[in-house]
């Protein structure tokens, strides 16, 4: 297995295109049942499988991607040809970014000597899915870019 196994709660959303899964391997429902009665090991190995082109997929189309943790935002555009990042650093201890709280303090002064901007940019290794991948293991969330975009407008690189 390449990434990660989906949670149940992701194959129950996904429970259509996992039966299509099945069908491309021509595996019946009935089958299916008795594959995971009979051969676990290898109904353990579909869902691995169905987990890596999923994953695939989500990191193929995949653009931008937030960590935020209390003091530290690690904002990624995931481009073609490298990984752009912006780093925001508050050096106030008062301060959560991840509470709505921390967040408007940030929103109204972004601007403040208590606040560190860093960019940065960096090649993909030889498996772009896989570096895209390793950030969302270390906390990275899925985003649309907001964050980003408003930024590197500000920051103007």
């Amino acid at each position: 297995m390449k990434y990660t196994r989906l949670t149940k709660e992701q194959f129950t959303e996904l429970n259509q295109e996992f039966i299509n899964f099945l069908a491309t391997q021509s595996i019946t429902a009935s089958e299916w049942e008795a594959l995971k009665a009979e051969k676990p090991e290898v109904a353990e190995q579909e869902l691995d499988i169905f987990s890596d082109l999923i994953w695939e997929g989500v990191l193929n189309r995949v653009e931008y991607l937030e960590n935020i943790s209390a003091q530290n935002m690690h904002l990624f555009w995931l481009t073609e040809k490298e990984m752009k990042l912006i780093s925001v650093k508050v050096r106030n201890p008062e301060i959560d970014l991840t509470t709505s709280v921390g967040f408007g303090w940030f929103k109204k002064n972004w601007q403040s000597d208590y606040i560190d901007y860093l960019t940065a940019s960096k090649a993909y290794s030889k498996d772009q899915n896989q570096d895209k991948f390793d950030l969302i293991k270390q906390g990275a969330v899925i985003t649309k870019g907001d964050l980003f975009r408003w930024f590197d407008e500000i920051i103007g690189e």
